[in-house]
């Protein structure tokens, strides 16, 4: 019997599918469906409906796949985070790990994206995809931490891969996309004045509201000199932030995400 190849070895697979609903003025879970190691709780104390993803393979290497997605139904509020930060660890044999979340926000609804970091380690390879679709009135937040290495600890990303993805329609048109490609040498890219400017960790940010506009010099004060903030319509703001290390980052974003959450950061956030 020949020996089982890399290729052969078992893969993390998983998926996670919910939707909310508002019933007697009040939002619900409408559907939920989980699969293999991606997992879904939901935490008694929240006001609205809040999901934790939780991955039980405790990170991700090359070949595993997550898909995600999430819809808010007509006049709910939904808000999904995860348990801790995402890990993407060495992968072997040149294969990827990928992810690929789709979120629907209906009529009249609110959606909050709000996963904590992705911790990316040497020799990882890591793709990553969102897709949301809007309704013209709904209401949209999300933000994705990126932490190239734990500076800390002394790790450096000389040898990895990482490709982002952002696609945000509302009423099926394109309204914001966003793509990053580093992959190789990634530190040294980020050393790059016109790209990281030494920076290690990075955030992005999309807020789609009535009042994304008066939010603009709130949201620039929070992410200082290291971040940049700007309106592409009146209702649609895009903030990118850099920071030293993941540390730095969370100084600048909890307060930030405080302020446009009205106080409701989820609290896997704190711990």
């Amino acid at each position: 019997m020949q020996a089982a190849t890399l290729l052969d070895q078992p893969r993390a697979i998983g998926s996670a599918t919910v939707s909310s609903k508002c019933r007697q003025g009040r939002s619900c879970i409408d559907t939920l469906h989980q699969a293999g190691a991606l997992k879904l709780v939901f935490p008694r104390n929240a006001c609205d409906v809040e999901g934790v993803l939780i991955n039980t393979a405790g990170g991700m290497t090359g070949g595993d796949r997550f898909d995600i997605a999430a819809t808010a139904g007509e006049g709910s509020n939904l808000t999904l985070t995860t348990q801790a930060a995402e890990r993407a660890y060495r992968a072997q044999s040149k294969q990827i790990g990928r992810i690929r979340t789709r979120l629907s926000v209906e009529s009249g609804a609110q959606l909050h994206w709000l996963p904590q970091e992705t911790i990316l380690y040497e020799g990882s390879a890591l793709s990553r995809r969102l897709d949301v679709d809007m309704a013209a009135d709904s209401r949209f937040l999300m933000v994705e931490p990126v932490i190239f290495g734990r500076r800390a600890m002394g790790e450096q990303l000389r040898s990895a891969m990482f490709r982002d993805r952002i696609d945000v329609r509302r009423d099926g048109l394109l309204i914001y996309r966003d793509g990053v490609l580093l992959e190789g040498d990634i530190e040294a890219k980020l050393d790059r004045p016109a790209i990281g400017a030494g920076a290690r960790a990075m955030a992005n940010l999309v807020l789609v509201a009535p009042e994304a506009e008066g939010m603009l010099p709130a949201v620039r004060q929070f992410l200082g000199p290291a971040g940049g903030a700007s309106l592409l319509q009146p209702d649609l703001l895009v903030a990118r932030c850099l920071a030293p290390d993941g540390f730095e980052l969370r100084k600048r974003l909890v307060p930030l995400l405080d302020r446009l959450t009205h106080n409701r950061l989820p609290m896997s956030w704190r711990l």
